[in-house]
């Protein structure tokens, strides 16, 4: 008897971790975003989620992935491993509109280089240039990947070849966590913090 108790012990421990339930998602009304995310081999917390707004319009929902939560934008700018940022409409974004709505927020980005501002546009010249812009509904991925670079992707799939240069890929994230940030009411919620907050990030 006592040699099954070891093997009991492990197929209690197998059916346990068989029964737990699955992370939660986070309900932000229209849109539904998961609690994790895997990018390049390694797991990601949602960090913080919210909706962009345009005047009283609602543009899209957008949440922050990361190893670990931080409310600071130094740091999420100092992490090491994966990254990830996704969008998704919620309306239809044309692509004049989205290039335009693109310059105007780099524009408040002082910091970043002509270089890095040109990555940046050419990006969005790409996204805007699809037949009829972005589509609500459609899920845009901003992530960084350790040893392949930036990958920009629409609905799973790569829109360009990965960015090489870390640099373009911290500036587009100060395009919403920067000092002068598209949306400050957004930017807060994506520095929300802990699921507490997750689970009230909806308008």
């Amino acid at each position: 008897m006592r040699t099954l108790r070891p093997l009991r012990g492990l197929l209690a421990a197998a059916c346990a971790m068989a029964c737990l339930p699955a992370l939660p998602a986070v309900d932000l009304g229209e849109v539904t975003l998961e609690e994790a995310a895997q990018v390049g081999g390694q797991n990601l917390q949602l960090n913080g989620a919210g909706i962009a707004r345009r005047l009283v319009f609602k543009v899209y929902a957008m949440g922050l992935y990361l190893p670990d939560r931080t409310q600071r934008t130094d740091a999420v700018l100092a992490t090491a491993g994966a990254r990830r940022m996704t969008i998704v409409p919620l309306r239809d974004i044309g692509g004049d509109d989205f290039c335009e709505a693109v310059m105007r927020d780099l524009s408040a980005e002082r910091f970043a280089s002509a270089e890095v501002r040109a990555h940046l546009l050419a990006l969005a010249d790409m996204i805007g240039q699809r037949p009829g812009g972005l589509r609500r509904g459609e899920v845009l991925t901003l992530d960084w990947v350790p040893g392949v670079g930036a990958v920009v992707a629409l609905n799973g799939k790569p829109l360009a070849p990965p960015l090489r240069n870390r640099a373009v890929y911290d500036a587009l994230l100060m395009v919403w966590l920067g000092e002068k940030p598209t949306d400050p009411a957004l930017k807060a919620k994506l520095l929300g913090g802990g699921p507490a907050d997750l689970r009230e990030a909806r308008l």
